[in-house]
């Protein structure tokens, strides 16, 4: 396997000196996943951004890139979720919404596709896991209320939050959004599975269905 090029001098100097703030997204991406510039480049080239890189699967990453260096790509992004996700399992999950926005914002904003996720919480609505419950299009996921209800079970949940997202940027849910969340409230409602909120992560934004009425 071919070794990642080393850092380049004067960016280890600046990042020695200055600390990470001192590099811009390329060089940032470039030293944290062991990428030549090119590369680094290439990848934001490619994806339009550092979110968007940090959110790509490891498979469409590797058609630029070699696989080893994908692979640390998605290990820094499944880093910064480790680290936002301690918080919501520390604490109830409600009463820290800044806390789920800005985890919300890490797992789905920047994807090319919807995905729908579902947080699975205890009695005290704390965080037991967080978990991928459907990948879609570019707009339009599917959801299945019963495996929803199925998993909360499994996992012994008092409740769930969904989350899903929009690559298009459109910070409206959807009739088809609040149709759905409907059906798996009422899915859930009968073996006493509460569905707390969905959110839908458009862009940088993040917006509860809650809070705008629609549940």
């Amino acid at each position: 396997m071919p070794r990642p090029p080393s850092l380049d001098p004067d960016l280890a100097g600046r990042l020695l000196a200055s600390g990470p703030e001192a590099l811009d997204d390329p060089e940032a991406l470039q030293a944290a996943a062991g990428l030549g510039p090119a590369e680094a480049a290439a990848l934001i080239a490619e994806f339009g951004s550092l979110p968007q890189v940090l959110a790509a699967a490891p498979a469409a990453l590797a058609r630029i890139v070699p696989a080893a260096q994908a692979a640390r790509i998605a290990l820094l992004t499944d880093v910064a979720r480790r680290l936002l996700a301690a918080p919501l399992r520390a604490r109830p999950v409600l009463s820290g919404a800044q806390a789920v926005a800005d985890y919300l914002r890490a797992v789905l904003a920047g994807r090319g596709r919807e995905q729908l996720r579902g947080l699975f919480l205890d009695k005290r609505n704390r965080l037991i896991r967080d978990e991928i419950l459907g990948e879609g299009t570019i707009d339009h996921v599917p959801v299945y209320p019963r495996e929803i209800v199925r998993r909360a079970l499994e996992l012994d949940a008092a409740a769930v939050v969904l989350a899903h997202n929009h690559p298009g940027g459109l910070e409206v849910p959807s009739a088809a959004d609040v149709a759905a969340t409907r059906q798996v409230i009422d899915a859930g409602r009968v073996l006493r599975i509460a569905v707390h909120d969905h959110f839908l992560v458009a862009d940088r934004k993040v917006v509860s269905l809650r809070g705008l009425g629609l549940l």
